[in-house]
């Protein structure tokens, strides 16, 4: 497979509707001077998520961006996993919001489900955030990364950062939930950030093999 690189100053399609997303990757990217349009904006239909995985639905969206656009494209398919739930929502986690998007709903959702199983204490609310990207080209090239954080759940939920399950969840070793952080606390330790280093370091510092 031949090299590739994004290169800085270049155009990028964040392949996504999901304001918060979009939101979050473009503060990721602005160090890097990447001129970045979200699908949503250039209409760009989502492709149904029929994959088994973070990564396989990543590179999914990603790649129908790219080829929609004919620019490369970044996607993001990230959730919540539970332990107690066996790991739901997972890669279900945004349609625990409904078709409304309502995120009020999925937490509470959760917390039912939790309340069900008896997870009363912090040790038995254990959960983690998954997030893995795939930057994708319109020739179907792709490169893949993962990242991930471990806390426990809250409830209620706290703060009015952030946006899907935020406010419900407590990383390890904090006091605060990623919904009470600043964006740049959160940045500094999320899920999303460890995957993004990981693609800095193989498509934008050195070239990817």
């Amino acid at each position: 497979m031949r090299a590739r690189v994004l290169e800085r100053g270049g155009r990028l399609v964040v392949a996504s509707h999901n304001e918060g997303k979009v939101r979050e990757i473009r503060e990721l990217l602005a160090p890097w001077g990447i001129d970045t349009v979200s699908a949503g904006e250039l209409g760009l239909d989502e492709p149904e998520e029929t994959e088994a995985s973070f990564a396989g639905n990543a590179r999914l969206k990603a790649l129908a961006a790219a080829r929609g656009a004919k620019l490369p494209a970044l996607a993001d398919d990230s959730g919540l996993a539970v332990d107690a739930l066996g790991g739901d929502p997972g890669i279900h986690s945004a349609r625990w919001a409904g078709p409304a998007k309502d995120f009020a709903v999925a937490m509470a959702r959760v917390e039912d489900a939790l309340e069900t199983a008896g997870a009363t204490t912090p040790e038995t609310r254990r959960a983690h955030f998954v997030c893995a990207l795939c930057l994708a080209w319109p020739d179907g090239h792709s490169e893949s990364f993962e990242g991930k954080v471990f806390g426990t759940l809250v409830w209620p939920p706290r703060g009015n950062h952030g946006f899907g399950y935020d406010p419900m969840f407590l990383p390890a070793g904090r006091d605060r939930t990623f919904g009470e952080m600043a964006p740049a606390a959160k940045h500094a330790m999320s899920h999303r950030a460890a995957a993004f280093a990981a693609m800095v370091e193989a498509c934008l510092e050195r070239r990817c093999a």
